[in-house]
């Protein structure tokens, strides 16, 4: 065979360089512009019909007279007893639902025991269960007539129509809050930091203070806010336990629902816009806290 004889490439081969490639698969989520503009336009005026009309309105009706009846229903003495009064029921509760679920979310996320599963449940039973069936409950336990009224009336203690009845029911109402912000965030993290710590010679509060609190101090103050918002904003559990006492047994919200009732308008709204004045310091706090702690986990990463 001469040596100089070529052969012709077969033409149904083509160079594997000029396959082509594969069409890209259209998965269906480009969405046309007009579908996007009509679903965040729909988005924002549900928003401003729901939240910002109905928010604008209170101090709107709050400032119908001016500001000096505004000042004047702020500041009269059952106006100031009401505040008082929810800052004390807040100042109580918040306190002990931190301490409550610091230790039920760091016992859940860190050691497995019997009963960790009921726990749970029973942390999230008052989002399941009505304010005033919760009020309701206390009245039963507490009440004149109730398991442990008159044993504690013999013993000269009073619970209901007291700010210990608000303070209980109050209590009742907000304890999931710092539980169920801690719980994800604890087991997201794991052990692993702990058991160093453990290794290295430290106890279980050095464990605690100097390794678990820190990772979770933003997460902390998350639910501590959404706790504190909750607790003086609450409405049916401290109507049903408080008696409605003028001056005495009734926080902000209750305090405005006297007002409406005797068509103190201007008043029950200048009392309602210090109320909105706090949920929006805790919507401000909460992308506050948000900001921060996605800082945190970007550096963390």
């Amino acid at each position: 065979m001469n040596a100089e004889t070529s052969f012709a490439m077969p033409t149904d081969i083509q160079p594997e360089s000029k396959v082509a490639a594969p069409r890209p698969v259209n998965t269906g989520t480009a969405d046309p512009a007009w579908a996007k503009l009509l679903l965040i336009g729909a988005a924002l005026a549900f928003m401003a019909l729901m939240l910002v009309l109905p928010l604008v309105a209170v101090f709107v009706e709050a400032l119908r007279d001016g500001i000096g009846k505004y000042l004047s229903a702020v500041s009269n003495r059952e106006a100031w007893s009401a505040i008082r009064l929810t800052l004390i029921v807040a100042g109580i509760a918040v306190p002990l639902n931190l301490v409550f679920g610091l230790c039920a979310a760091w016992s859940i996320a860190k050691f497995e025991f019997r009963g960790k599963s009921l726990l749970i449940t029973f942390i999230d039973l008052p989002f399941s269960v009505s304010p005033v069936i919760s009020g309701l409950i206390y009245v039963l336990l507490y009440g004149a007539h109730g398991w442990f009224g008159p044993t504690l009336a013999a013993m000269g203690i009073k619970v209901i129509f007291t700010v210990a009845g608000l303070v209980l029911a109050t209590i009742f109402v907000t304890f999931p809050f710092v539980a169920r912000e801690l719980i994800p965030l604890m087991q997201e993290q794991g052990t692993e930091e702990e058991e160093a710590a453990v290794s290295l010679g430290a106890n279980g509060f050095q464990t605690f203070f100097r390794v678990t609190l820190p990772n979770v101090a933003w997460g902390l103050l998350y639910g501590v806010l959404l706790c504190n918002a909750r607790a003086m904003g609450e409405f049916g559990a401290v109507s049903v336990v408080s008696g409605h006492i003028r001056g005495q047994t009734n926080t902000m919200p209750l305090h405005v629902e006297i007002l409406y009732n005797e068509y103190d308008f201007v008043g029950a709204f200048a009392v309602a816009s210090l109320l909105a004045l706090l949920a929006l310091v805790t919507l401000v706090g909460k992308s506050i806290l948000e900001w921060r702690m996605g800082q945190r986990l970007s550096r963390g990463h």
